[in-house]
């Protein structure tokens, strides 16, 4: 019941920040469209985001963490607060540089994430400009980052969860005021949406910062020294980042080779966004409630209760993810529709991010066990292993994507990121296999196949509905009627057949959401 409580409630949060960053992205969508002017915003934005989902989303973690615990065990709350002061004062240090660097060097960075932007032409020069303004975010992500760790490991994540939904909230406001202005479809919309970034990072530093300042565990001072203990958590971080990065990284990688063709950036970033609702989800659950699970059983030396931890980390990550995969996926003109079609955006643009999410999301089962299984690699103090496997995946995106672009577009593109997924998770499930790292409770097989039947039958709901309904009506009302019947349709089928099935109880799952409350 904690577990479920814990899992609830970051969940809860995560979401509500998606559907805000999805309100976000809906004035963004009406206020640049989908061409020179979001391309050029996007790529300037593609740097702070990918820290922003390393380092202030919950990825350091898995590094973090047990190093935390430990030190409290051995050396009481005071060394565990000077081991805070250190990784603080050096992320501050290395981040604030690498920042300075960022803006010095605009160009060149432009240059990396967006080669077909022909230098002097006009997405070229606006990214350039609007990436000067945002890159300083990245110091900001990094203090925010150790603050959520060190909450984290003591089990206060609210704070941290509030602070993205505080990060999004700040970029909606400066949407709201740019249109209030009048200056949508100009290039100093970007300028107000790339300057609000490093706002709404100080945003979130208030709420997490401040969370952490009124606890036992608050920071003096800054420090820089490095002792075997941070050396340790370097170690650690660095590799388990890596491998947490690659989802955004698939992304970048997808932009440059789709940066030739006018608006595919753009596309690809509004088909991700809808991608990343499930994903982040599943990825922040496993890292802030399960994740620190899996860790304490290991711990605790238990082959029970490690099969335990294992088991519910993998069925929550496929009960979460293939039904949101196939809904999102049958979903995807309605909904894609109904968020971004006003304004610059128009129906073209609506078919072009439709059938790019129904591409990526064949792959979002596969990142989500990957996650599953990355949580079981970092609590053996491995991280070097998923790392390894996602950059595999990695590396078979890029190559998918090389391939299928020239005939298949944008759409191409998303289809290299979803095999890629499936690619990482095989490789890292045979690893880990092979090491007997991994363990199960009996019958797992069978609730595993049980959530794919419970799956299967809210999608032939959901095909039935939509043959029912059809067609996509032009009226907003009935398109916002539309797409509630259709995901409450999807969400009674899936709850009931899982209680049908025997997964899980719907009267179980009530009880943890009113324990949350």
């Amino acid at each position: 019941m904690t577990l479920a409580r814990n899992v609830t409630t970051v969940g809860s949060a995560t979401l509500l920040s998606r559907l805000l960053g999805f309100l976000r992205d809906m004035l963004i969508a009406a206020a640049l469209g989908a061409g020179a002017l979001s391309d050029a915003y996007f790529a300037a934005f593609a740097l702070p985001n990918l820290f922003r989902r390393l380092l202030a989303e919950g990825a350091l973690n898995a590094a973090f963490i047990p190093v935390w615990l430990r030190i409290r065990h051995e050396e009481g709350t005071e060394g565990a607060r000077r081991f805070g002061e250190s990784i603080l004062g050096l992320v501050l240090l290395g981040l604030g540089i690498l920042a300075l660097i960022g803006v010095a060097f605009a160009p060149v960075v432009i240059r990396l994430l967006a080669p077909g932007f022909a230098p002097g032409s006009e997405r070229f020069i606006l990214a350039v400009d609007y990436a000067r303004l945002a890159i300083p975010y990245l110091a900001i992500a990094g203090v925010v980052a150790v603050a959520a760790s060190t909450l984290n490991a003591e089990g206060r994540s609210g704070a941290t969860s509030l602070g993205v939904v505080a990060f999004n909230v700040v970029l909606i406001a400066a949407v709201v005021v740019l249109l209030i202005w009048g200056l949508a479809a100009t290039p100093a919309a970007g300028v107000v949406l790339a300057s609000a970034v490093v706002v709404a990072g100080g945003a979130q530093l208030l709420f997490v910062g401040g969370a952490l300042m009124r606890s036992p565990w608050a920071p003096h001072r800054l420090r820089l020294s490095v002792s075997p203990d941070t050396r340790l958590f370097f170690a650690l971080a660095v590799p388990g980042l890596i491998a947490a990065g690659i989802p955004q990284l698939k992304l970048i990688a997808g932009s440059i080779v789709a940066s030739p063709s006018e608006a595919a950036v753009s596309w690809l970033y509004y088909a991700y966004r809808l991608y990343e609702l499930p994903l982040g989800v599943v990825s922040v659950a496993i890292a802030s409630a399960i994740g620190p699970a899996v860790a304490a059983s290991v711990r605790a030396a238990d082959a029970t209760t490690l099969a335990s931890a294992q088991s519910r980390a993998f069925e929550t990550a496929l009960g979460l993810a293939l039904p949101a995969a196939l809904a999102l996926g049958l979903l995807a003109p309605d909904i894609a529709g109904l968020l971004f079609e006003r304004g610059a955006f128009g129906p073209h643009d609506t078919m072009e991010v439709a059938a790019a999410i129904a591409a990526i999301c064949a792959g979002l089962p596969g990142h989500a066990l990957e996650k599953a299984l990355g949580a079981v690699s970092f609590a053996q103090e491995d991280t070097r292993t998923p790392m390894l496997a996602a950059l595999v995946g990695l590396a078979a995106a890029i190559a998918g994507a090389l391939a299928l672009f020239p005939r298949f577009g944008h759409i191409g593109v998303a289809a290299a990121i979803a095999l890629s997924g499936w690619v990482g998770t095989a490789l890292l499930c045979a690893v880990l296999a092979r090491r007997r790292w991994l363990a199960a409770e009996p019958g797992l097989a069978g609730r595993l196949g049980r959530i794919m039947l419970a799956s299967l039958a809210m999608a032939l709901v959901l095909i039935g509905l939509q043959w029912g309904l059809a067609p996509i009506p032009a009226s907003l009302v009935l398109r916002i009627l539309r797409l509630a019947v259709l995901v409450a349709a999807g969400l009674t089928t899936y709850a009931l057949a899982l209680q049908l099935l025997g997964v899980t109880r719907l009267a179980t799952l009530l009880a943890a959401a009113r324990e949350r409350a």
